[in-house]
């Protein structure tokens, strides 16, 4: 397991990296930075990257059956979440998460740019009072289906074609890319995640788990069914402990991957994320 602590010069060295588009004098190699490479993929990424953030308890949770998430992460989890958002160019999270939540989506807990904001509203539900619409932060981009009735919202709204009963996240993510937004990272709830893993669109994935049992509520991550264990996904995983929370850093592009099966088409996002 890698012992890490995040230095303000090695945040300054990533966020450059991010914001300056530039390549800098790495981090003096005297400083012990265990941290680089669980950020530095994702900040020096050259080409489309999709990574996905789940902070969950020991038990998979990331709630109680009532809905409170407010304490799942600890600081430390929550400051790794507001990096990840600080590195990328696009947040995604599903309607059902603006509902539960009332996320705001920005970068608090350290020095950064917050990212673009993408609600996927398949069927044109998200709350009018939803604190992102009128917090004065980042732009959101709401996606709904093409069949879905308009809302007069001050928001840009993209509309893509409905697939069966949902969004296909290939849709989603070309859509971003049209606009300059290449690299994402979907952030929740579970059914949202669970769509780009089976649709093979997500590079990294971060398990963020906290010291804390809650012993019932909705998991982190809800994926199909599998009949055995051959069938299950292994990616190779590097292990972070970054203080209250321990993130398992998830690679699913470091072996040579077959290329996206025919079932991944059917793979769509709703509004139950």
């Amino acid at each position: 397991m890698n012992m890490t602590q995040m230095t303000d010069e090695a945040w300054d060295y990533l966020r450059s990296i991010r914001e300056d588009g530039s390549s800098p004098q790495p981090p003096r190699s005297d400083l012990p930075l265990p941290c680089l490479p669980l950020y530095e993929t994702i900040a020096a990424r050259k080409g489309p990257f999709v990574l996905a953030q789940v902070g969950q308890s020991l038990d998979g949770r990331v709630a109680t059956p009532t809905g409170d998430a407010q304490d799942v992460s600890g600081c430390d989890g929550i400051a790794h979440l507001h990096r990840c958002r600080a590195l990328v160019d696009a947040v995604i999270v599903g309607v059902g998460t603006v509902v539960a939540d009332n996320p705001s989506l920005s970068v608090r807990s350290v020095p950064g740019r917050s990212p673009v904001r993408v609600v996927i509203d398949c069927n044109g539900r998200i709350p009018a009072g939803a604190k992102m619409l009128s917090d004065g932060g980042t732009p959101v981009l709401i996606i709904q289906a093409d069949d879905a009735p308009l809302r007069d919202l001050d928001q840009e709204i993209v509309c893509l074609p409905r697939r069966s009963e949902g969004l296909h996240p290939q849709d989603i993510l070309d859509c971003l890319a049209e606009r300059g937004l290449t690299t994402v990272l979907v952030e929740g709830g579970a059914n949202t995640i669970a769509r780009f893993l089976d649709a093979d669109l997500v590079d990294r994935l971060h398990v963020s788990v906290s010291p804390i049992i809650i012993g019932s509520g909705p998991m982190g991550i809800t994926l199909a069914p599998v009949d055995r264990l051959a069938e299950a996904r292994r990616p190779d995983v590097t292990v972070y402990n970054i203080g209250t929370d321990i993130v398992f850093d998830c690679n699913f592009r470091s072996r040579t991957r077959q290329a996206t099966s025919r079932e991944s088409e059917h793979v769509l996002v709703t509004d139950t994320a």
